[in-house]
């Protein structure tokens, strides 16, 4: 997988599925696993204890690049079915909930990078992974290096918050990573800025289980419901495919609103 350039993350998930397939099948030798374990193991480990779709299907792609570059055996990968995938609606905040959401953070700190989640719909290990060098404030553009897919992109940034990074930037003074943690020259941890979040939504009232990532599904509706074109909210997010982007469409109220219901003319 390092070869092949995967990233970390899909490493350390597709070695945790690989590990619990295996741990269930055990003391079965590894040779000897065929796909009917498979289709065992999903009823009687993961539907059973109602795991989620995502986690089903890296289970079965751990499995099928397991079993198909490291053993010979009489498992066939390519009958392996992945679950249907779901179809879920992002969670979106409104504007108003947005904004007492950042103003609720004292910290200038911890409202800079909430902040910039928003204002550029950033994934959270995006802002983590962020260098000072990949602010162009004389160009008004933000780099985002090696993302998802492995992919570098840039998004627009404002006035207003190239004026908020210089604030922040005057205080602490970061050396390498654009958001340090409390040792200098590391970056601030995934856990950390999800607490942040939380604080803010206890201070707000705001009773939603909102994560770091309903900034970004928010950041996507309302560019969409101010007359964004679908096309650039693609790129501004980085998707592959025009499919993902398309999701947001069903969240937007801005037409949806708009609708009368037969009800109305009784």
């Amino acid at each position: 997988m390092e070869h092949k350039r995967y990233s970390a993350s899909t490493i350390n998930t597709y070695l945790d599925g690989a590990k619990s397939f295996l741990m269930f099948t055990y003391p079965k030798p590894i040779k000897n696993v065929t796909n009917d374990d498979v289709v065992r193991y999903v009823n009687e480990y993961i539907i059973k204890r109602n795991l989620s779709f995502s986690y089903q299907n890296q289970v079965v792609n751990a499995i099928k690049l397991f079993f198909r570059e490291i053993v010979n055996c009489s498992l066939d990968v390519d009958k392996l079915e992945r679950p249907r995938r779901e179809y879920k609606l992002p969670n979106v905040l409104s504007k108003e909930e947005v904004k007492a959401i950042l103003e609720a953070l004292s910290n200038i700190k911890h409202r800079t990078m909430l902040s910039l989640i928003y204002a550029c719909g950033l994934r959270r290990g995006e802002l983590l992974h962020l260098s000072i060098k990949d602010v162009h404030s004389e160009r008004n553009l933000l780099l985002i290096k090696q993302s998802k897919g492995k992919k570098d992109r840039i998004v627009p940034i404002s006035d207003k918050t190239i004026s908020m990074l210089r604030e922040y930037y005057k205080i602490y003074k970061p050396l390498t990573w654009l958001f340090e943690g409390q040792k200098r020259g590391e970056p601030y941890g995934e856990r950390s800025i999800q607490l942040v979040l939380n604080q803010a939504l206890e201070k707000t009232k705001i009773k939603k289980p909102a994560t770091l990532h309903w900034l970004r599904h928010s950041y996507a509706t309302h560019l969409l419901e101010s007359g964004t074109d679908l096309r650039y909210i693609q790129e501004l997010l980085g998707h592959s495919s025009s499919r993902t982007t398309e999701i947001y469409t069903h969240v937007s109220t801005k037409n949806i609103q708009q609708i009368k219901s037969p009800f109305d003319d009784l």
